[in-house]
């Protein structure tokens, strides 16, 4: 590893922003894949076979701009935040030993989030204890569980959407493994900040389109160039996987959650496109509310990606 710090480029936003533009306008300004690394940080695209419908970089685009963390899971396996900061963390210092800039890019938050501000080592996965959380989910309901957690560990409980099934049952899993608060585990992270450790200084830039309608009509656009492309098709692949079941996490990714239930029969045609939409613009909102209480944001613009490029390289 170069003993000097170096820069780490991370370019985050809201679902069909223009973030891997960006990464790859940055990445050519830097003087193309031999100078600079892209780095995937969505939780989608860790998954094989999952391509039209997570928006994923086509097999040319792979080509011309390879990525690390993309396609490294099959969908039937987990894969967790800690798995992810661990990976991130190799392939920054991968990078910075061949003389490249790292560019992490991708909208999932708490993954960023994460790497940035270190996670705690929580204990894995109990399947007693899950296969247990998820009867007690099943009969009392998210809110019950949520209240729960809220006597149990309000500060994790503030942070955690009752809706957001995943980080509910792993927050009441890490009380039931540990004894201790989940909030008190993510309180003993802080110390572990990228920044200490590894030998780098952060450029964050956030693609955030000036007006949300313009961000609604591309959600649109592109859901309806997935379709064409055959993301229906791609679903049906995965149901036939005996292995494969939409209660995995792959499978609850947007998009791929509502074309099952379309494809096992639970909607028409019409109030498949209408959900699958209605769930990618709540997930943008999501993204977007996570990005206004964020505080480490060096850059944030609705330029074109050559332009936001340009001034992360300046700041690099």
């Amino acid at each position: 590893m170069a003993s000097t710090v170096a820069s780490v480029a991370v370019v985050i936003g809201p679902t069909a922003a223009g973030k891997t533009a960006v990464a790859m306008a940055l990445q050519d300004q830097l003087g193309g894949p031999s100078k600079a690394q892209l780095i995937s940080a969505d939780s989608a695209l860790v998954y094989r076979g999952m391509d039209i419908g997570t928006a994923k970089p086509d097999v040319q685009e792979l080509i011309a701009y390879p990525h690390r963390l993309i396609d490294i899971r099959d969908p039937s396996e987990p894969y967790s935040v800690a798995d992810f900061v661990g990976d991130a963390d190799a392939a920054v210092v991968e990078a910075l030993e061949r003389q490249q800039t790292p560019i992490i890019v991708g909208g999932t938050m708490l993954y960023v989030q994460r790497f940035i501000d270190g996670i705690a080592k929580l204990p894995s996965a109990d399947p007693n204890i899950r296969l247990e959380l998820q009867g007690q989910l099943g009969r009392l309901g998210a809110d019950a569980m949520h209240a729960e957690l809220s006597m149990i560990d309000p500060a994790a409980a503030a942070k955690i959407h009752p809706n957001n099934h995943q980080r509910l049952l792993r927050a009441m899993e890490v009380i039931r493994t540990t004894g201790q608060p989940m909030s008190a585990q993510w309180q003993a992270a802080k110390g572990a900040v990228a920044t200490s450790r590894l030998p780098i200084k952060l450029v964050t830039a956030a693609v955030v389109p000036s007006q949300r309608e313009v961000l609604h009509q591309r959600i649109q656009e592109r859901f309806e160039a997935m379709l064409q492309a055959g993301f229906l098709g791609e679903v049906e692949g995965l149901m036939r996987r005996e292995d494969l079941h939409p209660d995995l996490p792959a499978l609850r990714s947007v998009g791929y959650r509502q074309a099952w239930q379309f494809l096992r029969g639970d909607y028409s045609h019409a109030d498949f496109v209408a959900a699958a939409l209605a769930a990618t613009r709540q997930l943008a909102k999501r993204q977007l509310t996570w990005l206004r209480g964020w505080s480490k944001i060096d850059l944030q613009s609705a330029a074109a990606p050559e332009q936001i490029a340009a001034e992360m390289q300046r700041m690099l």
